[in-house]
């Protein structure tokens, strides 16, 4: 049989598709900008059907129907990577949180340690060969379409195709289900005044020939309007947004001066606008992995003057860094910070930076504290921080003593915070 007449047999609707999952199954669902809302719309009207059902995934965009209160019982969800769609889930008590590094999760299901029943993922189209790539997101869905015992493809015709190790053939699918839909957009909006300055600061560590990973939001994308003079930087990183495409076309980025994988923009997922999906279709100078090649930070410190850009939510005098909760408040995950933070810090030249406003609630908190609060998860210790950068400048915290350390930060912390900055390390004979 060709893949075609087996890919017709496949065919199916959303509700044919989603029928083959059980009560007590542990199913794996494909995340951000391939969260498949049609299958998990499906799964959602079988609530009554369904106990028990483990949901396993990364970061979900949108409205997600499987983790509002009337679900508890039927569906319950047990998060890599918290966002959005569970947080509220989550600190209610009615969803799980797996702290992981990103690179970890692969491996989870690889291994054996996390069976998986069912494997629910957003696809594009099949090629000449039968092959349907992972599109925007592979992430630890290839890994799980690997292990799955059923694989549930939404296919979608909008959907690009990434090149590298991406792919997944008709032959391994159990049910399609055959959609078009636009995928969700990252609305852009402008960086503000103190992003722009902690751009500068962070453009002035940045030499050309780099290797760059960045994140989402305001801070990367001032880093990168702060880098129009630089030449030949390189792209190793998790997402991939409009910034770099903007970059790719100015001549800023180019990977030229890569010594691993030279020429190609390595990334794991990809979240922007229509634009960059229609970008990244078919186009040779992405490859997109799985996060036990993209993030394992063997692999990143491979790159030479590796450039990794990573926020937080607090740093304390001593430079521990919180940023997967406040307080005991789950706000996010682990993700790829220390992947890439201790990855940089291996590389020849590397740099690993901690980037943050000074203050957060619009002035009124300090983000730079004499102590973590209360139940917080330090994400990355002080041992492995080397700059941090707010509005305010650049702290460079390797080597010093924890006795120095207070002074370097209180410098970039907002003025009408340092006295008690200040205070506080005296009480805790912090200051030289």
């Amino acid at each position: 049989m060709s893949w075609i007449d087996e890919y017709k047999k496949k065919l199916v609707t959303a509700e044919e598709a989603v029928s083959v999952i059980k009560s007590h199954d542990r199913v794996y669902i494909s995340g951000n900008a391939a969260t498949p809302y049609t299958l998990m719309n499906a799964l959602a009207s079988r609530r009554d059907e369904l106990q028990a059902v483990e949901l396993v995934h990364v970061l979900l965009l949108g409205r997600d129907p499987l983790s509002v209160p009337e679900m508890e019982g039927h569906f319950r969800h047990n998060s890599l990577f918290v966002g959005p769609a569970d947080r509220k889930a989550i600190n209610e008590g009615r969803a799980d949180y797996v702290p992981i590094f990103l690179h970890q999760i692969p491996n989870l299901f690889l291994s054996g340690q996390m069976p998986l029943d069912v494997a629910m993922l957003h696809l594009s189209p099949p090629d000449e060969h039968g092959f349907m790539s992972f599109g925007v997101e592979v992430m630890a869905s290839k890994a799980a379409a690997e292990m799955a015992k059923i694989v549930i493809a939404q296919v979608n015709e909008k959907m690009p195709r990434l090149l590298g190790d991406s792919f997944i053939h008709v032959s391994r699918v159990h049910k399609v289900v055959e959609i078009s839909e636009d995928l969700p957009e990252l609305e852009k909006k402008p960086f503000s005044e103190v992003e722009e300055k902690i751009g500068a600061f962070i453009a002035d560590l940045i030499e050309d020939g780099s290797t760059l990973q960045l994140g989402i939001g305001g801070i990367p994308d001032a880093v990168l309007a702060a880098l129009k003079n630089r030449r030949d930087l390189g792209v190793h990183t998790e997402m991939v947004s409009d910034g770099v495409m903007d970059a790719i076309d100015s001549g800023v980025i180019t990977g030229a001066k890569k010594n691993f994988h030279p020429g190609k923009i390595i990334l794991t997922f990809m979240l922007g606008s229509k634009k960059i999906y229609e970008f990244s279709h078919n186009n040779p100078i992405f490859e997109a992995h799985p996060t036990d090649y993209t993030n394992h930070p063997f692999k990143v410190a491979q790159n030479d003057n590796m450039v990794a850009i990573n926020s937080a939510i607090e740093v304390d005098i001593t430079g521990q860094i919180c940023s997967d909760s406040i307080g005991t408040f789950i706000y996010s995950g682990f993700g790829g910070q220390v992947d890439f933070i201790r990855g940089a810090a291996h590389s020849k030249g590397g740099k690993p930076i901690i980037a943050l406003p000074s203050t957060a609630k619009g002035g009124e908190i300090s983000r730079i504290v004499p102590f973590v609060k209360k139940g917080a998860g330090v994400v990355t210790t002080r041992a492995d921080v080397k700059y941090v950068v707010t509005e305010y400048g650049v702290a460079n915290l390797h080597g010093k003593k924890i006795q120095e350390r207070p002074n370097s930060l209180i410098v970039i912390a907002h003025p009408d915070f340092r006295v008690d900055l200040i205070q506080a390390a005296k009480e805790r004979n912090l200051l030289q």
